[in-house]
């Protein structure tokens, strides 16, 4: 795997620790600059892994990294799963997610909870799906954080990852290298009160395994019947993997 990326390059915390720091702080125009950031094209990715949990009809559903809870949402709202539980380490962010779902009809069987992807406050095989959607990369130790899902999966149960890729084909890479590196920590600083959490989440993507390195290591934790599925010229990927 390459070098570990970390948002506060001076800071004594460890990268777990950066990373809540980090999103507590752009917790309040995080979904907002989501969709500026991806032209809008993140809302096409999650609708398609909510089809890919839809066609399973699980009746319990883990969504790891949840942030703002969007996906977890829409799988309260558009599934018969009776429990949906959605874990982020940012305060910051979960607050925004309770926010969303007061009021809801579905509210009673959609919980959210802080907690640490690498040690997941769960029973073995207590989920039939789990999700992972741009929060994979912010694991401190990948494997860890993989063994720990495949704990509390039960088994044939599905867990599936969204998360940004780099392009490979001529010239979509190379506009992929121009508009992160150069573009995306621009709109970061103007429109972000952390002026370094957007070039880390560009750096941090450039050197997180994608692809068959990322479906080796997760037949590595044990995880079966493992495909990768690149989204928009791959710019972004789905990865799907049973127990």
């Amino acid at each position: 795997m390459g070098k570990k990326i970390t948002p506060y390059r001076d800071s004594t915390l460890n990268k777990k620790e950066q990373v809540e720091k980090m999103f507590d702080t752009i917790s309040g125009n995080y979904d907002g600059l989501n969709r500026v950031i991806s032209f809008g094209t993140d809302i096409k990715w999650r609708k398609r892994v909510l089809k890919l949990i839809q066609d399973k009809d699980p009746d319990s559903i883990l969504d790891i990294a949840t942030g703002t809870g969007d996906l977890a949402i829409k799988f309260a709202e558009k599934t018969n799963a009776s429990r949906v539980v959605g874990l982020d380490l940012s305060e910051g962010m979960l607050s925004v997610a309770k926010n969303k779902i007061e009021g809801k009809s579905f509210s009673n069987k959609i919980q959210f909870i802080k907690g640490d992807s690498e040690a997941l406050p769960f029973e073995d095989n207590s989920f039939d799906a789990i999700t992972v959607s741009f929060g994979i990369r912010n694991f401190e130790y990948l494997e860890k954080g993989l063994s720990e899902i495949y704990r509390v999966l039960k088994p044939k149960g599905i867990f599936i990852i969204l998360e940004t890729s780099v392009p490979t084909k001529f010239p979509v890479k190379q506009g992929y290298y121009f508009y992160s590196k150069t573009l995306l920590p621009v709109i970061g600083k103007v429109f972000s009160k952390d002026k370094v959490a957007y070039t880390y989440l560009s750096e941090s993507a450039a050197v997180f395994p994608h692809g068959k390195e990322l479906n080796n290591i997760l037949q590595k934790i044990g995880f079966i019947s493992v495909e990768n599925k690149p989204q928009t010229l791959g710019v972004a990927t789905i990865y799907t993997a049973t127990k």
